[in-house]
């Protein structure tokens, strides 16, 4: 038999993202990422495609160079501090210049700010991103002064007074020119011409906005216009259209933005006028097929010519559609599973995805031309999920998956694992997801599936605003019965259930509502809707719109939906997992509940991870990644193999 797939086996992934053609078509580059155990990281270079042979090679060697952008000439500029001076200028930001030809990365040039993304406008001027900090820094940081809400973000810590800033920098002369203003939040940004088209709002009495603006900046009048006034369209997707017109992936009219999918619409740039173009409930330009064997980023959307690209979640995968100039929606271009990242030229489609039991690799046109990964499945057992679907007593159709574990003998009993995805609006897919097939290697069954809520099947499958753990949960403990019918070989005595952010959410649910469970693992959760109303970095909006409630509004409705309040009656082992930099499921949550249960002598273990975030389980330091896993397999094993 093959090996067995190991907790660590992650290290030995090569992650491959973020494509993009060079300017003249002939080569692609892309980043290629691996962990490394030792220092604790992710070190990634960039490697180039040549488009005629669909040959790879590596350009750079460093480690640091995991994003990049073409200049027009044909080069490459990434940012990276490689020498002690670069390292001492803690805020500015280095760029290094290197040819697709080789040779040594040369520094190209240096901005004192926190640059993000960088764009060429043409061979001598650029659009820059930043980060501005318009606060106080303290010496010692013995304090934080709040006087702003949200008041910190996942990852990044107290953010007072820090917003996104939008500039232009001259290679020629070094000028750097800020185009908003330092209190004005600035977000993404499209580039057409000498026009940028960019999203952002102020902050208005210490609360941040609730919807961004749109701008549209002339860099030759020196002028911005506001085309959409703040908090007026739900939305973040946005393109130029047809001359003197743009697109918006908004709603019109009554929505709920929390839940009800954007549509495509076009507005007037002088008028304001606007239509829709197309409907449509699906997301637009990001894919939500879950994971943990994927790093990076890339291109979600890009028009070219009359058709504008997009990758979008429909049923259980992400695909690359197209919406023509005239509303016309593609079927899709790529098959099941899940696009990533892509780009397109004249000539080709290049797209980053993982399919089947593959991890993530370059495919031109339709075709696989990177391998970097290919010897993992010929080597290791990698389990293939089996897809069922069923009607629930609701009427409603579930797409779900099972996976049988290492050297299934038939007639055996196996313990099982049910795994509830986050979100709620992903989806779990066929694509190779790390966790999973680890467990199903150590000897578990594991099943998982979309309940209602879930991405990719319209407003009224994926609204469950008011809803949380009503049909949601009776779709989970359907399945489970399903699963159990379908599988006779699963000792029903031994079943588990883990899940995180939303999936720990329905774990601190589930436990408070039936004993079936012999064991659960709830991770980066919410236990109480009141408190994360108020202290998660997007509880302000989320709990509005995914609970139709605020705390003054209706009280008993968020108590009511809170996991903590049925606390008393767990009776199943629980293990807690949070990370102490998670300001998007603060670890208050997790404490409560692991709380609760020991006031009621209901066994559990919290596990807090230092200078982690929500992302631990798909990009938390190595030995972090390791450690959380073994805590998960530990305490299955634990109530579950015993």
């Amino acid at each position: 038999m093959k090996q067995k797939i190991e907790i660590d086996s992650f290290l030995k992934f090569q992650f491959v993202n973020n494509p993009t053609f060079s300017p003249d078509g002939k080569k692609a580059a892309f980043v290629v990422q691996q962990a490394n155990l030792k220092d604790n990281n992710y070190p990634g270079d960039i490697y180039l495609l040549d488009v005629e042979t669909k040959t790879t090679s590596q350009l750079t060697s460093g480690g640091d160079a995991k994003s990049y952008v073409w200049t027009p000439e044909g080069t490459l500029l990434f940012a990276a501090k490689r020498t002690k001076e670069d390292k001492e200028a803690k805020d500015d930001t280095i760029f290094y210049e290197i040819s697709p030809q080789g040779g040594e990365a040369k520094k190209a040039f240096s901005l004192p700010i926190q640059a993000g993304r960088i764009e060429p406008v043409d061979s001598d001027l650029y659009v820059v991103s930043a980060t501005q900090n318009n606060g106080q820094p303290l010496k010692d940081r013995a304090y934080e002064i709040i006087e702003e809400s949200p008041f910190w973000f996942n990852g990044r810590g107290f953010t007072a007074g820090l917003r996104g800033r939008l500039y232009l920098y001259r290679r020629s002369t070094g000028e750097l020119t800020a185009i908003t203003e330092p209190f004005f939040d600035a977000g993404g940004f499209e580039l057409q011409g000498h026009q940028i088209l960019y999203r952002g709002a102020e902050w208005k009495n210490g609360m941040k906005y609730e919807f961004a603006g749109v701008y549209l900046y002339d860099i030759d009048a020196k002028t911005t216009r506001c085309l959409v006034e703040p908090n007026q369209k739900p939305g973040y997707t946005m393109d130029f259209w047809t001359e003197g017109k743009f697109m918006l992936a908004t709603n019109e009219g009554e929505c709920n933005p929390g839940m009800d999918y954007s549509e495509f619409y076009v507005y007037d740039m002088e008028t304001g006028e606007g239509s829709k173009l197309a409907p449509y409930e699906h997301s637009i330009g990001s894919g939500s097929v879950g994971s943990d064997a994927r790093l990076g980023g890339g291109r979600g959307k890009k028009r070219l010519g009359d058709q504008w690209y997009f990758i979008t979640t429909v049923n259980d995968s992400a695909y690359l559609r197209t919406i023509s100039m005239d509303g016309q929606i593609s079927g899709n271009l790529t098959p099941d599973g899940s696009v990533d990242s892509f780009d397109v030229n004249e000539a080709h489609l290049l797209t980053c995805g993982m399919y089947g039991n593959k991890l993530a690799e370059l495919y031109l046109d339709g075709e696989q031309v990177t391998h970097f990964n290919d010897w993992f499945e010929k080597e290791y057992e990698v389990i293939t999920p089996e897809y069922h679907n069923y009607t629930g007593s609701d009427g409603v159709e579930i797409h779900g998956w099972a996976m049988k574990p290492y050297g299934y003998e038939a007639g055996k009993k196996y313990p099982c694992i049910l795994h509830v995805h986050g979100g709620p609006r992903t989806v779990f897919g066929s694509v190779y997801h790390h966790e999973m097939q680890m467990w199903a290697n150590a000897g578990f069954f594991v099943i998982f599936c979309n309940p209602r809520g879930s991405d990719g099947r319209g407003n009224e499958f994926g609204d469950i605003c008011g809803k949380y753990g009503t049909v949601d949960y009776t779709n989970l403990m359907e399945f489970t019965d399903e699963m159990l019918k379908q599988y006779p070989d699963i000792d029903q005595s031994k079943v588990g259930v883990t899940g995180g952010s939303y999936g720990g959410f329905m774990t601190n649910w589930i436990i408070g509502h039936t004993d079936r469970f012999a064991a659960a693992c709830s991770q980066r959760s919410i236990a109480n809707w009141t408190v994360f109303e108020h202290t998660s970095d997007i509880g302000y909006s989320f709990t509005k719109n995914h609970q139709g409630a605020h705390t003054r509004d209706d009280m008993e409705k968020l108590w009511w939906h809170s996991p903590l309040k049925y606390a008393n009656q767990c009776k199943t082992p629980t293990l807690f997992i949070h990370s102490d930099r998670d300001y998007r499921c603060w670890m208050a949550e997790g404490i409560s509940m692991f709380t609760a249960l020991k006031m009621h002598g209901c066994e559990s273990r919290l596990v807090l991870f230092h200078d982690e975030t929500h992302e631990l389980s798909r990009s938390g330091k190595p030995q972090n990644r390791i450690r959380r896993m073994e805590e998960i397999v530990g305490w299955m094993q634990k109530y579950l193999m015993a």
